[in-house]
């Protein structure tokens, strides 16, 4: 295993951090490199065979086999938008995979004019790369923007696929609009079509796929593994990250009503945190964490963990565990890792799996302290 040395004593020393919040002391949670020299890995998903697949933002996805050795680019993949924010975003098996070898990735796609957006396509694995690419989504409409692409794809139990989507940032008033997928969470079956019970299908003056309305930039969702709600986090302004519970129909309020303030230090709108009609985040934190990739913890491996919602942060580079109370948090506890973390995932050995976003990105295998 390439350098797979446990990486102990990486936590801060205090107790508490300046705003109240629990930080882990040393030793409390153990970290092997399991893969280093990627380029700013974006997701992680896992094959039946015990490999890993890796997006890398600037357009390359890749394999990484148990040992930590890594492929060369996978064939088939298209030209992405890369740049700031944008580029090959997330990556996830298709729910029968084991019969199809299929993929589902999002990714920054190019547009006429010098726009871009989000868009979705599904391709088959095949012995030296993606076969049969089909785009099956583009987010509308198309923006010239470097910023906030969302996106996150989770597939539900009953096999509809919900895909997170940015307002774009110089897009956020239309987060409240219905006929665009600005600022939205959307909901299509795997082919991209419009599956049964979308709130919005039948009506002239919205966007069938839409699910909720109302958001900043998604980078983050999961489903619960009890309720089979979805759940998602995004970023705020300054200050003002969000998760929220996903539920049909709803406007979560952006740029409406938020915790957080412009990056100048102004009021967003008329500064206002409520209003009737618009959901209110089941967690936030202020000063932002800058949160990408959430995973539940399921596995037997770690009864501790088990319930526990586990969040990446970009901007202190670390792994903030939630542990929770139905639909509330009752405690937070924050494990440095000193590097951004762009994305979280339980892997089929019961361990937790992070990317982290640097130019020599790496693959990280934590574990609780002993």
């Amino acid at each position: 295993m390439r350098g797979s040395i446990l990486l102990a004593g990486l936590l801060l020393t205090a107790c508490t951090r300046s705003d109240g919040t629990p930080v882990a002391p040393p030793g409390a949670l153990q970290v092997t490199e399991v893969a280093r020299g990627l380029e700013h890995p974006w997701s992680l998903a896992f094959l039946p065979d015990g490999r890993m697949l890796v997006t890398e933002k600037p357009g390359q996805l890749r394999l990484v086999d148990a040992k930590g050795a890594i492929s060369p680019p996978l064939e088939g993949l298209p030209p992405v938008a890369a740049g700031g924010q944008g580029g090959l975003l997330d990556v996830v098996l298709d729910p029968q995979f084991a019969q199809t070898r299929r993929l589902y990735l999002s990714y920054s796609e190019p547009r006429e004019g010098g726009k871009n957006g989000t868009a979705v396509a599904h391709a088959r694995l095949g012995d030296k790369g993606l076969e049969q690419w089909r785009v099956i989504f583009r987010q509308q409409p198309a923006v010239d923007s470097k910023n906030h692409f969302g996106s996150r794809l989770v597939f539900a139990p009953d096999g509809a696929l919900f895909v997170t989507l940015g307002e774009r940032y110089s897009g956020m008033e239309q987060a409240q609009s219905l006929d665009g997928h600005l600022g939205k969470v959307i909901r299509i079956d795997r082919e991209g079509g419009v599956p049964a019970g979308n709130p919005y299908a039948g009506r002239k003056d919205a966007r069938p796929e839409i699910w909720s309305y109302g958001h900043r930039n998604p980078q983050g969702a999961a489903m619960h593994p009890q309720t089979g709600r979805l759940w998602t986090h995004e970023h705020g302004p300054r200050g003002g990250d969000e998760i929220n519970v996903v539920q049909p129909g709803r406007n979560y309020g952006w740029p409406v009503i938020t915790y957080g303030t412009d990056y100048s230090g102004l009021k967003i709108g008329k500064g206002e945190q409520q209003r009737i009609g618009m959901e209110q985040p089941l967690h936030y934190w202020v000063p932002s964490i800058a949160p990408s990739g959430m995973a539940f913890y399921t596995a037997d491996r770690f009864k501790a963990w088990q319930g526990n919602l586990f969040v990446g942060s970009l901007k202190f580079g670390q792994l903030v565990r939630l542990q929770l109370d139905g639909e509330k948090v009752k405690q937070e506890e924050r494990y440095d890792i000193k590097a951004r973390v762009r994305d979280v995932r339980q892997g089929p050995d019961g361990y937790l799996y992070l990317v982290t976003d640097e130019n020599e990105g790496r693959i990280l295998r934590v574990a609780p302290g002993t």
